[in-house]
């Protein structure tokens, strides 16, 4: 249901496996996410992830028969599978290495979360989101946090609440998506940010994503001494001294292949 494969760069590509139905995800999915990105964030010869779909869609959401038996489900045992998926989208939101979304086709319900949980959304038109929770009694509860951070919150009021479908170009406005392209350009722009991304330092590529939930607020002494030591430690550790030397020596640094 997940195949993973990781080229001699470090590129590692994650791709949901159901294509006969649009990649919807359950229990067995998500648990398998949740370990696919912990061992990925583990692994020090990982650069890159991206995360697609096979088939006609980039994901439809939940699985119909997995829904039909939570429906059935105490609300403890919604509990234990809700924080299950909660605790995937985390881990995808928190991995300690870039991440691409490359999305086409459907991609509804939970599968807007993965999207808005990655750092980078590249999307071919034509592509249908939406958010469709209520339409069932049900909330975009444990995507919500992700997916507000990407929308906004203005945005969910709209889309949380009717449910209706909206094209690439309105995700594009609302910065769900960042790139739009024909079909036949996907993967040529994935592929350049493939290339920005192993340019950097690896070190701070997950510095820099750390540094964004920190800084997430209001501006406070504590945050302004936090982020002096962030950039000491970055000027004064090995990867910072490396990418310095080799900006003046007119040379590539060491992480650059």
């Amino acid at each position: 249901m997940i195949l993973t494969e990781i080229d001699d760069r470090g590129v590692a590509t994650v791709t949901l496996n159901r294509p006969e139905i649009h990649n919807a995800f359950n229990e067995e999915v998500i648990a398998g996410l949740t370990a696919k990105f912990n061992d990925l964030g583990a692994n020090p010869s990982v650069r890159v992830v991206v995360l697609r779909g096979n088939g006609k869609s980039f994901s439809a959401g939940g699985d119909l028969n997995w829904m039909r038996r939570m429906a059935g489900y105490s609300r403890e045992e919604n509990l234990t599978d809700a924080i299950g998926l909660a605790t995937m989208l985390r881990t995808l939101n928190e991995l300690p290495k870039p991440t691409i979304a490359v999305i086409h086709g459907h991609c509804f319900a939970g599968a807007v979360g993965l999207v808005a949980a990655c750092d980078i959304a590249i999307a071919a038109d034509p592509v249908q989101f939406a958010l469709t929770e209520v339409r069932l009694g049900l909330i975009p509860a444990t995507i919500g946090p992700y997916v507000v951070a990407a929308m906004g919150a203005r945005a969910c009021r709209r889309y949380f609440l009717t449910a209706e479908r909206f094209g690439v170009a309105e995700a594009h406005r609302l910065g769900l998506v960042h790139e739009v392209v024909g079909s036949d350009g996907l993967d040529d722009a994935v592929e350049r940010q493939i290339e920005h991304l192993l340019a950097a330092g690896p070190l701070a590529l997950a510095a820099a994503k750390d540094l964004i939930r920190a800084v997430d607020g209001p501006v406070t002494d504590a945050m302004v001494a936090d982020t002096a030591a962030r950039i000491a430690d970055a000027r004064s550790g090995g990867e910072g001294r490396e990418g310095l030397s080799a900006f003046f020596d007119k040379r590539q640094p060491g992480w650059v292949k």
